[in-house]
């Protein structure tokens, strides 16, 4: 039965010249699970926001055509009486938080739309269950995982029991375990209950296995495709890596999990990887020693010890609460531990103690992207943002300067737009370019892909190891273990507050059950992570035709 219908549907945003949809027209079945891909700015959010009435009811705009989601019109009918047929639920799921406890929140909705009590509680019981959350029903909101502030949020958008849900990127901010937990669990949902689930997703490969449909977005205002799977993904370039080593050696049909594409891999003979030849190490540019800090009575830093050296790229993994953002906020200042130390420069007559040094100076040092950065753009302009950091670190104006920091970070035109109204993913390159005006000598970076798909991703790892190249040290904290396998010398392994692990990046991450990428539990074979590894690997004829 037909759900949902966009019938030459089209949406501009307020002061935008071009709709960011343009006479859509598709079609979604009851009890389908759908992903949502595409380049970012190309329609993905809209398209979803559309389904509960968040557009045009919420940013305005102009809209014509039709739509109906469950026989109703959004645009007519509204975002708070839509809530009871559309689940939404938002990319950061904080944002949806009214109140600060699980099972308030759970209630929240229910009440505003005045459900009996005895109703809300056997709802609650229900939604409880299905989540597998009841052990987190009086728990405060703020203590909980990613993953588990993940599956409340979609508990608390299934008590109105709707027909359909909807999801931003439910994975972004996830470690791969607790990802894996939240697409099993909307899989059972789309399964048992028959509820439909709708996905706009980045990272495909997590993603891919789950879907009956995909409807791919391949440009502002242009038409979707729209087809199982299989059909779709041939027919686009920003793919997985697994996919973009079944295309490169014509694998038919085109796999789209490990598991089918093995029997593809036993064909493939592949000599043996040598161990990646360290680079010497620089001298020494950070060192933290014994590091204990705690959180509201609990341990999250214990006795936490790394070190870098000058111009290394070091990557910081771990699952969600293993303390990897609270470290970085040690290393920058942010936060200052109960005991240990922090060093930048040791053994140098520049040394410094983070804790026992004013933020002002050690920021001249260290630079942060944080998780979200547009809280910290507050200005007019994008380059506004670089002009007040100059001033904040007595340096000189120098706008052409600046253009040319933005044109490397591909943001140049965008240097008179309001840094709010940009993506995430403009965003968090903004947040950079303000804090490469400085030219730090660390760079710390917390979840730097979050909201980037497979081409901005590209383009950040090029600017990274350019930025290496010219002596920057770089600390990245991420659970995109795609990027980490191309981009990182070293990793760290973080658990319950501790480095449990550090090491070359091919040896951590090889047959690894969490952090191994793609490619090598695919192949299986030590020191082989990246399709470019691969493809490298292969007769000479073949492998440089191929890459």
């Amino acid at each position: 039965m037909q759900l949902i219908a966009f019938s030459q549907f089209s949406y501009r945003y307020p002061g935008n010249r071009l709709p960011v949809l343009n006479h859509l027209s598709v079609e979604i079945e009851e009890g389908e699970f759908v992903l949502v891909m595409g380049p970012s700015g190309v329609g993905k959010s809209t398209f979803l926001r559309a389904l509960n009435g968040l557009v045009p009811h919420f940013y305005g705009g102009e809209i014509s055509g039709r739509l109906r989601v469950a026989g109703l019109d959004p645009v007519v009918v509204g975002p708070r009486e839509m809530s009871a047929v559309v689940g939404f639920v938002q990319q950061d799921p904080e944002d949806s938080f009214v109140v600060d406890r699980v099972e308030a929140e759970l209630v929240f909705a229910m009440e505003n739309q005045a459900v009996s009590p005895l109703i809300m509680r056997k709802r609650v019981e229900e939604v409880l269950d299905q989540l597998s959350i009841a052990a987190l029903r009086q728990r405060p909101i703020a203590t909980l995982s990613g993953g588990e502030k993940q599956r409340v949020a979609i508990a608390a958008a299934l008590t109105l029991q709707p027909r359909l849900l909807v999801l931003d990127e439910p994975t972004s901010q996830l470690d791969p375990q607790s990802a894996e937990d939240v697409l099993t669990t909307l899989r059972r949902l789309n399964e048992d209950l028959g509820l439909t689930v709708i996905v706009s997703e980045h990272r495909l490969e997590r993603v891919l296995p789950f879907a009956d449909r995909v409807i791919a977005f391949t440009g502002p205002g242009e038409p979707p495709l729209s087809g199982r799977p299989e059909e779709v993904i041939t027919q686009v370039d920003l793919v997985p890596p697994l996919v973009s080593l079944g295309k490169a050696l014509g694998w038919q049909p085109l796999p789209l999990t490990v598991k089918k594409a093995r029997r593809f891999a036993r064909e493939l003979s592949l000599p043996e990887r040598a161990p990646a030849v360290p680079t010497a190490p620089g001298p020494p540019l950070l060192q933290v020693n014994g590091l204990w800090f705690r959180y509201n009575g609990k341990d999250v830093l214990r006795d936490t010890s790394l070190q870098l050296p000058t111009g290394g790229f070091l990557a910081l993994m771990g699952r969600n609460g293993a303390g990897k953002t609270t470290l970085l906020k040690q290393i920058v200042g942010l936060l200052r531990p109960q005991s240990g130390q922090v060093r930048l420069f040791p053994g140098t007559a520049s040394a410094l103690d983070v804790k026992a040094t004013p933020l002002p100076e050690i920021i001249r040092h260290v630079g942060m992207v944080p998780q979200n950065p547009g809280a910290f753009l507050f200005q007019e302009r994008v380059l506004d943002e670089l002009a007040v950091t100059r001033r904040n670190h007595s340096l000189p104006s120098d706008e052409t300067a600046d253009m040319v920091l933005l044109d490397r970070l591909s943001i140049a035109h965008l240097a008179a737009r309001h840094p709010r109204d940009l993506s995430s993913g403009e965003q968090q390159r903004v947040a950079l370019a303000s804090i490469l005006v400085v030219k730090p000598q660390l760079l710390l970076l917390d979840e730097p892909t979050r909201g980037l798909d497979y081409h901005q991703k590209a383009a950040l790892l090029s600017l990274l190891r350019s930025l290496q190249a010219e002596g920057m040290s770089i600390i990245m904290a991420t659970h995109d273990v795609e990027l980490v396998a191309q981009a990182a010398e070293q990793v760290a392994l973080m658990a319950e507050g501790e480095v449990i692990l550090t090491g070359p990046t091919d040896e951590v991450m090889t047959e690894s059950l969490l952090f191994a990428p793609q490619i090598n539990k695919l192949l299986r074979v030590p020191g082989y992570l990246t399709v470019e590894d691969v493809l490298a690997a292969l007769p000479t004829p073949v492998g440089k035709a191929l890459l």
